[in-house]
């Protein structure tokens, strides 16, 4: 698979929706990964990244402007032990209660499917990282709940694992291929892309190559492979 440039998928797309990456940084000492939102309508725009505990979570900017909250209010990033949740939707709840009752990633999201906005049927991406410094462990997973071609009475699931990932290289994967109406949703194996720079460097480079009319809130997070320690970066249009 080509290893391609991450600045470059983005700004050549104007909207890929909302998307998750996750790799290992240039020097092998982090663990990345990054999560964006992206919005049309104005209720999609109406939003902000806040911190909540050691995840974030979802509110509205102008909460009088709030339209339908079913979609778009949730937490994207949920932490249990030594693995961080990330997903497009309320899922990171179904994920982080399934790791409770001792299921797996992929059993967890087993009573899940894509989203009931039709026509668009915007598909579920998720993915857990797990870092266990001292087990030497860093691995990855990443998931897409969509319909086939648009039919909702059929639900394709497919998991990716990434164990011991490569330095400067990780994984993109986002709910659509472009715009459009419907918008055609994510096709394919997560994107293989090159992970470069510092966290700042990182954060600046994401933000800066998402459509600026589109975009609506990033979060960042670098974590040390030694230690377990995390920085975390949030970026929000509305402010």
């Amino acid at each position: 698979m080509e290893l391609r440039s991450l600045a470059q998928e983005l700004s050549e797309n104007a909207y890929p929706g909302r998307g998750i990456v996750v790799g290992c940084s240039e020097d092998k000492k982090y663990a990345v990964m990054g999560y964006f939102i992206m919005g049309r309508s104005s209720n999609s725009r109406n939003r902000v990244f806040v911190e909540e505990g050691k995840g974030i979570r979802t509110q509205a900017f102008d909460p009088s402007k709030l339209e339908d909250p079913s979609l778009i209010i949730y937490a994207p990033v949920r932490v249990i032990g030594n693995k961080t949740i990330v997903t497009n939707g309320d899922q990171t709840d179904t994920v982080y209660e399934g790791f409770e009752k001792g299921l797996t990633f992929e059993q967890s999201l087993r009573s899940r499917e894509f989203e009931p906005d039709a026509p668009n049927y915007t598909p579920r991406i998720s993915s857990v990282v797990c870092v266990e410094p001292e087990n030497n462990v860093f691995s990855y997973a990443m998931s897409i709940l969509k319909s086939d071609k648009g039919n909702p009475e059929s639900c394709q699931r497919f998991t990716f694992d990434y164990n011991n990932p490569v330095a400067g290289e990780g994984r993109f994967i986002h709910t659509y291929m472009h715009d459009g109406n419907p918008l055609p949703s994510f096709e394919g194996e997560p994107k293989h892309v090159k992970i470069q720079g510092s966290i700042d460097e990182f954060t600046d480079m994401l933000w800066t190559n998402l459509n600026e009319e589109n975009k609506v809130s990033l979060f960042v997070r670098f974590i040390n492979l030694e230690t377990g320690e995390y920085e975390t970066r949030i970026v929000n249009k509305n402010k």
